[in-house]
């Protein structure tokens, strides 16, 4: 697993593996037809919305450190810390993507950075992942039953929709979570019901999950999660505007720059057990439902990552091992290389680390 995304990718995978009472962040309130809470889940099961284009910003306030004054914290370059500097600005501050998707074969993702963008196209069995920073490009070729795996597309550290992440949050829904219907409003011109999931447990970071629910198609067009306790989303990702039409047919064919590195993979045949992705690590996860922490084992973090000194700046010590913390998300590095995460207090990570 690249460790530049190892952060970006543990706080919306935490927080969704785990399974505000607060409007959604949306503006032009509207009085849709009243809609029963299991009527909208089914709304969104049911939606074929497959075929759109349109913008999508990000916006985070997990309160991380303020490393931009930092020596060697610019995203640009290469070496450790850069790797952490590049998936800290992905958690920090606003970032917008294109997203285009024809079906389910095509697609592709155009995230903005500052001065170089990321691109992760699909088209049919194969995968482009470009980043213009250092000019490297990956070709994945896809598994024969990547239809049915999800681990089959490789994680690129891009800002995902928020179909995505209400795909990952509602497949895992049980009795610990309460789910409701909340505000009425418009998201990117279209009216959305908003379908809000509480935990039931107390012991978590989160307070609740609200997902903005197109009232015609059912697609999710805004994903906000708020920290226990607050009252502005600590994570939200929401289309800006949308266009449910066919993309032009020239961005799914993607071609690397002629000064690019390339390389070539073949993502295995067949699921791999206990990952969340073709590239990640095997993990294990110990307790339930929102307070479940996730075991990454020792080796994960690169040795010269774990000694760069914007490591040191960007956690803090504790009792064996040191501690990201963020609003909704906690990341233990214990002294012996292993990695616990999750939407739990840092005690509880630290009980999950000592108890094994």
């Amino acid at each position: 697993m690249n460790s530049r995304w190892l952060p970006a990718a543990l706080i919306p995978a935490v927080v969704v593996a785990g399974a505000v009472i607060a409007p959604l962040g949306a503006t032009a309130a509207v009085d849709l037809p009243d809609i029963a809470a299991g009527e909208l889940l089914e709304l969104v099961a049911t939606s074929e919305a497959d075929v759109f284009s349109g913008t999508i910003e990000q916006k985070s306030d997990l309160g991380l450190p303020d490393l931009s004054g930092f020596s060697g914290s610019g995203a640009s370059g290469s070496g450790p810390e850069s790797d952490i500097a590049s998936a800290l600005e992905l958690l920090t501050g606003t970032h917008t993507a294109r997203v285009f998707v024809d079906g389910p074969d095509l697609a592709r993702v155009q995230v903005f950075d500052q001065l170089a963008e990321r691109n992760i196209v699909r088209n049919g069995d194969e995968v482009w992942l470009y980043d213009s920073t250092d000019r490297t490009a990956t070709h994945v070729l896809l598994p024969a039953d990547h239809d049915e795996r999800h681990d089959a597309v490789p994680d690129a550290g891009a800002v995902l929709t928020p179909g995505e992440l209400a795909d990952r949050l509602l497949t895992e829904l049980d009795p610990s979570t309460a789910v409701t219907v909340g505000t009425d409003a418009t998201v990117a011109g279209r009216s959305a019901y908003e379908l809000v999931l509480a935990p039931r447990d107390t012991e978590t970071l989160v307070g609740s999950v609200s997902i903005a629910v197109d009232s015609e198609t059912g697609l999710p067009l805004a994903f906000e999660i708020l920290a226990r306790g607050q009252d502005t989303p600590a994570f939200r990702v929401a289309f800006t505007d949308l266009a449910l039409e066919s993309p032009d047919a020239a961005l799914f064919a993607f071609e690397s720059p002629p000064d690019a590195t390339v390389t070539e993979r073949t993502a295995p045949e067949g699921p791999k057990p206990d990952s969340g992705t073709a590239e990640a690590p095997e993990y294990t996860v110990s307790g339930k439902g929102w307070s479940s922490v996730v075991e990454l084992p020792t080796g994960v973090l690169p040795a010269d990552l774990v000694a760069s000194p914007l490591y040191t700046a960007a956690t803090e010590p504790v009792g064996g091992g040191r501690l990201l913390s963020t609003a909704l998300v906690n990341i233990l590095l214990t002294d012996d290389g292993r990695v616990f995460a999750g939407a739990v207090s840092p005690e509880q990570l630290l009980d999950a680390a000592n108890a094994r």
